[in-house]
């Protein structure tokens, strides 16, 4: 792209054969076709074959496969068409999941569909942003997001927000001036403006010179498609880890049990099918599909409590966050400019000096009132549309005000001045309404209004005019002075000598954007549980230190740098000291991915918040990139791994809580079906060894499909434990088994194993081969249907939680338990699953010896928190 910010207006505007006419139509349409839309690319979509064939490469899925594949070639097609009707229905469970997912980003990128003013064949227009083409002349105004890259043509005090692109929080004042300096870095081209980027003050228009990707936007985005930056979330590993070591233990125990077998003389068939009975019954084939359900169920949730989730896995890492690194402006505060305080030179001041002050506040103002749904929406510099909203709730609207009192002449705010002046008619007379920067305006003024009675101004008066703009101003409030001066005429020579000199200093007010009423607590819950918020703003240091003070954010014995600070600690010093540094004020973008790092290297889980273009790099280092659903650039959006919807941070707290909820709940279904798997390797182990005939691969795949996958779906709607903010996330690379979940899958599903090989050595010695092996069946099925109800709790006893406070559990096992039972008292089923009839005596004893799993295992955490205390 050439260096537009060097080139004159003309030159500019004959590169793209346009005129400030603006181009004609066809030349648009023309230009369109040629160019593509103004957009930006979108990575390639999965096709469904690439779908499909993601959803086999799980290790476990591979080996059902084969297992299938062999059963149907020996001639068993019932087991292969039921294990092969598992791996399909794990698939497409898996591949209805992920479009879901694709859907509702969509329905997320298309909930706003900006337009812009052109000129074309010489009229103002509005048009879709995306139809915005080369050479076309954009029209700006107060409020106007820019669509693409602009060299400006006119301005009259345009100031543009470009914190999206550069990460300078304050506006930029732009000017149509050529420049000289090729190497200037884009935020001091004060005569262009960047796509994303928004119109906070003023007016203008430009010429196009740089759509889609060829913006400095697109270039960013081209740069974040690369997923070098992304990385494996914690359940994801351990998930990929148990799954390789479950397909070891598969191949070692079906070995083992095939040579056994042969060994003994049996024949190669029937020892293969037992093998595959080994197989289906270690690997838990359900757990992916589980896992993926638990985990969109925690998505519905958060999204109702205005949590967007854009990447599944993200759920379950928020549960294991460790530090929060959060933006100040919108996140914390309300992002919403606040008076907070007011000084008049009398304490006591009249409801003159009150209605005087008001007035100024809210006619020395270009903020912008539009109605919207039957009420005003103030579009404008924050700061200005602050004075008119307090103003209004005095009763002073601007629209009457402005009506009544209307503006004849200004002298618009520039920063050498640091003041703006309205000219207004106000009951015959015209007054000079200014209002600016304290320093700058106590200096001109001679006079004061003192109970509606102006007065000479002394210099105790100066002193405490500067005194109060001191208090506050280390409170961290931005202070404005206001003051007017009398003119019997209209003034005609309207300089700041004429006009902004011998003022009648009226009052101060100091206004902050304040923090969230919510956030505080939030702030608490989250030390309570063990988490760490750090504040990372573009403002002042001071304005930052004030808020986090109040937030609780820095404590005793912690400390806030600034960017420049931070620009001179090496790698290593930043990671020696980023324990200590609770605040980072006035940082760009890039340093986010600096602080990123430095927690990252001390193994941390780091959530990371962002708005802004230049965000996006850092948003896709942390662990967890939550973007803003309110001000967030849709690069920055595209990046993240959640979206608040409402750009708050007790939402992160509320996502954080919702995701430690639904790792238990994981957690549980994982414990729930391993030790499931566990009762029925060890069950088959145990026959095989003895020479029993025991049960077939249908009666596991039956089991594992019917009365595992139902109850550990009814887990994942579990309520959270009342302690569940109250202990610290899990450190980053523990096992998934670690502690009582590794001890309790073995332990409970010993249990289990030993009650089924119990009620078949029982039954062996009382009746038929073919009854006993359905007790066996029905009973290994019923134990996995009572066991859940002890799992809903993993070391509380099942008195001690809400029994009752779950529905869908009661529904899952009434609803398994019916089809276990179905198989073996509906005759037609009896041939398929190999089952036969029982006595009224046999249901009996099955029912009891099921039931016992639960007395057992309150026995066993008896036994464990004993052992504890």
């Amino acid at each position: 792209m050439n260096n537009y910010h060097t080139q004159s207006i003309e030159n500019t505007i004959k590169d793209f054969n346009s005129s400030k006419e603006g181009l004609s139509s066809s030349q648009a349409i023309k230009l369109l076709a040629t160019n593509g839309a103004n957009a930006l690319e979108e990575g390639k979509k999965k096709t469904l074959l690439h779908k499909v064939l993601a959803q086999f490469k799980d290790v476990m899925i591979i080996v059902l496969v084969v297992a299938a594949l062999i059963s149907g070639i020996l001639g068993e097609l019932t087991d292969s068409i039921i294990i092969m009707a598992i791996v399909i229905l794990n698939a497409i469970m898996g591949i209805v999941q992920e479009n879901k997912a694709e859907k509702a980003l969509d329905a997320l990128k298309s909930l706003s569909k900006p337009y812009s003013k052109v000129l074309r064949d010489n009229n103002i227009i509005e048009i879709k942003s995306e139809e915005i083409v080369i050479g076309d002349i954009v029209i700006l105004e107060t409020g106007d997001y820019i669509p693409a890259d602009l060299r400006l043509i006119s301005s009259a005090s345009l100031q543009i927000q470009e914190s999206s692109l550069t990460g300078e929080s304050v506006p930029v004042t732009k000017s149509i001036t050529q420049l000289t300096d090729n190497n200037l870095s884009i935020g001091d081209r004060i005569n262009m403006a960047y796509s994303s980027c928004v119109v906070t003050y003023g007016r203008g228009s430009g010429i196009v010179i740089a759509t889609g990707m060829n913006t400095e936007v697109g270039k960013i985005a081209s740069y974040i498609t690369d997923d070098t930056l992304s990385s494996e979330t914690p359940l994801s590993k351990q998930l990929n880890k148990t799954g390789k070591v479950l397909s070891v233990i598969v191949v070692i125990a079906a070995t083992i049990i095939l040579i056994t077998g042969l060994l003994q003389g049996r024949l190669f068939v029937e020892m293969f099918l037992i093998s595959v009975s080994i197989a289906v019954a270690a690997i838990p084939e359900g757990l992916p599909a589980i896992v993926t359900v638990v985990l969109a169920i925690g998505v519905q949730k958060m999204s109702a409590q205005k949590a967007i989730i854009r990447k599944l896995p993200a759920v379950e890492t928020l549960g294991s966050t460790e530090i929060i690194c959060s933006d100040k402006t919108g996140t914390l505060t309300l992002n919403q400019m606040t008076v907070k305080e007011l000084y008049f030179v009398d304490n006591s001041p009249s409801a003159d000096d009150m209605k005087k002050l008001m007035y100024i506040m809210s006619l020395c103002n270009d903020t912008k009132i539009s109605k919207e749904d039957g009420e005003n929406k103030l579009m404008g510099d924050p700061t200005e549309t602050a004075l008119v909203s307090f103003a209004s709730s005095y009763g002073h609207d601007k629209i009457s005000l402005e009506k009544q009192f209307k503006r004849v002449d200004e002298l618009p705010f520039d920063s050498n001045r640091k003041l703006m002046t309205t000219i207004n008619k106000i009951e015959g007379k015209y007054h000079a309404l200014v209002k600016g920067a304290p320093d700058m305006l106590i200096a001109r003024c001679t006079k004061v209004l003192v109970n509606g009675q102006v007065i000479t101004i002394k210099d105790s008066d100066i002193e405490k005019i500067n005194q109060a703009n001191k208090n506050m101003a280390s409170k961290a409030l931005r202070v404005l002075a206001f003051a007017y001066q009398e003119h019997i005429k209209q003034p005609t020579n309207l300089t700041s000598e004429n006009i902004e000199n011998n003022l009648i200093f009226v009052g101060l007010e100091g206004m902050i954007d304040p923090p969230r009423d919510e956030v505080k607590q939030a702030i608490s819950t989250c030390r309570r549980a063990g988490m760490k918020a750090v504040m990372i703003t573009g403002d002042h240091k001071d304005t930052a230190v004030a808020i986090a003070t109040q937030l609780g954010i820095l404590q005793e014995g912690q400390r806030a740098i600034t960017g420049e600070e931070l620009n001179l600690l090496t790698k290593e010093q930043l990671e020696e000291q980023v324990f200590q540094i609770a605040v980072y004020a006035r940082v760009s973008p890039e340093h986010k991915v600096r602080i990123v790092q430095a927690w990252k290297s001390h193994g941390k889980i780091v959530a990371m918040t962002g708005d802004g273009v230049n965000d996006a790099p850092s948003l896709k280092a942390a662990d967890i990139g939550i973007g803003m659903g309110i001000t967030g650039t849709d690069v920055a959006k595209s990046v993240s791994d959640m979206i608040l919807a409402d750009d708050n941070f007790a939402t992160i707290i509320v996502a954080v809580k919702e995701g430690r909820k639904t790792y238990a709940n994981i957690q549980k279904a994982i414990q729930f079906l391993l030790s499931a798997n566990t009762a029925e390797v060890l069950a088959l182990f145990v026959a095989t060894f003895i020479g029993w005939k025991f049960l077939f691969p249908i009666h596991i795949l039956w089991i594992n499909l019917i009365t595992d996958s139902l109850p550990a779906l009814a887990l994942g709607m579990e309520k959270p434990d009342s302690d569940v903010m109250e202990h610290p996330p899990r450190k980053t690379g523990k096992s998934l088994f670690s502690g009582a979940l590794g001890r309790n899958i073995i332990a409970q599903g010993v249990l289990q194993g030993c009650l089924t090989l119990g009620i078949y050595a029982y039954a062996i010695t009382h009746f038929s081969v073919e009854v006993s092996i359905t007790m066996a069946f029905l009973t290994l099925g019923l134990i996995q249907l009572f066991h859940v109800f002890n799992v809903r709790g993993i070391n509380k006893s099942i008195f001690n939680s809400n029994f009752f406070s779950n529905r869908y559990v009661f529904l899952a096992v009434i609803l398994s338990a019916f089809l276990q039972v179905s198989v073996v008292i509906i005759p037609a089923l009896n041939n398929m699953f190999r089952t036969v009839p029982l006595t009224g005596n046999q249901w009996i004893i099955v029912v009891l010896t099921s039931f016992a799993i639960i007395p057992l295992v309150e026995v066993y955490k008896l036994i464990i928190n004993l052992f504890k205390r």
